[in-house]
């Protein structure tokens, strides 16, 4: 799975956590970014992407995620 691929996926679970179809991640996409991305919601994307791509984070991991594209080259190094 390449990097757009996760993009993608991760995207659609942002939509589905935050029932928001019209947010838009980049590399860049930060939690103020994007409304209703909360601590309690963060916690939620982050479960649903474990479970969707059948990885675990640490939480050290999950604390210095800096953006979207930190989370995506995490996952893409867990897939490989």
């Amino acid at each position: 799975m390449n990097k757009e691929q996760i993009l993608a996926k991760v995207t659609d679970i942002f939509k589905d956590v935050l029932d928001n179809d019209d947010i838009v991640l980049t590399d860049t996409t930060v939690a103020t970014d994007v409304e209703d991305w909360d601590s309690l919601n963060h916690i939620q994307i982050i479960v649903a992407i474990e479970k969707s791509f059948k990885i675990k984070f640490t939480s050290t991991e999950i604390h210095h995620f800096k953006n979207v594209g930190e989370l995506i080259g995490s996952i893409e190094s867990k897939l490989s």
